[in-house]
Order: C-alpha cells, then sequence, then structure tokens
C-alpha cells in the first residue's frame, strides 16, 4: 500500500496578511496541513528549526534573507528516522524570499528521493510558489515533483476546496 508523508514547515507569531501585520496562534501552512490530514491517509512531520526565527515579521523576513543569501541550512530540531517507507511527498512551506525557507533545504537534503512524488504545496501572500518546484527539482534529483498548489495565506482556512482538487489531480484522492 503506498504511503505519505506531510512534511512542512510553518509560523505562528506576527504574520503579513494582506497589508497589515496580525498575531496567529497557528500558521497559515500549518491551517493547510490540518485540512489535508483530514481528507488523506498521511502521516505528518512538521519541520523545525533548532534555533526558530524571531516572532517579529519585519525581523524574521531580514533572518530569512540573511540565510537565503548565506545559502544557510539551519539546524533542525530533528528528522524522520527515514523516508523509505514513503512513496509520495507532501512538502508544504510559506514563500520566503520567492523560494522555500532554508530549514526546508535542510530536510531535503537529508534523504534520497529518488523514485518518489513530491506534490509542493506554498502558502503566500501573493508572491505564489515563486521559484521553489524548480529548487525542489534541483535539490531532489529523481523524485517526480507534480504541480504546486499556492494558496493565498490569509485564506487558508476557506481552502479546502482547492487542496482537495489538487490532492485529486495529485492522485492522492
Amino acid at each position: 500500500m503506498a504511503r505519505t508523508l506531510i512534511a512542512y514547515f510553518s509560523r505562528a507569531d506576527e504574520n503579513y496578511f494582506g497589508g497589515a501585520m496580525r498575531y496567529v496562534k497557528v500558521g497559515n501552512t500549518e491551517i493547510v496541513c490540518s485540512i489535508m490530514q483530514e481528507l488523506i491517509d498521511a502521516d505528518t512531520f512538521r519541520i523545525k528549526m533548532t534555533t526558530p526565527y524571531s516572532p517579529v515579521y519585519m525581523t524574521c523576513i531580514e533572518e530569512a534573507k540573511r540565510d537565503l543569501r548565506a545559502k544557510a541550512r539551519p539546524e533542525l530540531v530533528s528528522l524522520p528516522a527515514s523516508i523509505d517507507g514513503y512513496d509520495t511527498v507532501v512538502l508544504a512551506y510559506p514563500n520566503y524570499w520567492g523560494t522555500m525557507p532554508m530549514a526546508v533545504f535542510t530536510f531535503l537534503e537529508a534523504f534520497d528521493f529518488s523514485g518518489k512524488t513530491i506534490l509542493p504545496l506554498c502558502t503566500n501572500e501573493g508572491s505564489g510558489m515563486g521559484s521553489s518546484e524548480r529548487d525542489i527539482q534541483r535539490t531532489c534529483p529523481g523524485a517526480a515533483v507534480k504541480a504546486g498548489l499556492s494558496i493565498t495565506g490569509s485564506r487558508a482556512a476557506d481552502s479546502a476546496e482547492s487542496v482537495k482538487r489538487w490532492l485529486s489531480a495529485g492522485g492522492l484522492l
């Protein structure tokens, strides 16, 4: 039986929502992952940095820009022991400076994704997927990277229909 892993990076605290800052207890990407968990049978893994970015949005984006420019690979709190038992990985993350947070690169580079299918999902406030799909293909040679889904973060809680259509197109529903 095919097994699916939902691996995601999400950030709560102060976030940007359509022109305004707002404090949230649950990040947008995590909200979308909760919707996915209701729709498909999948294990989940949260990608968490040992030293998280600042809870202050403007400081966070500067820290993320610094890491991107340095091609940093932030240390993670943990990693799955293996991803060998999974055929499909749903990879969910916010758009940080036109791609994935560098912690997602840390996660991807820890494993061999050859022969696996990756479905990327990116939350953002209008910047779309950026270069993240190409970056996943480059980081995970041998993986089949399917078309990604861009979700407006401030509408994450209302994304069930879009997520359902995307999961169906990706062969998971």
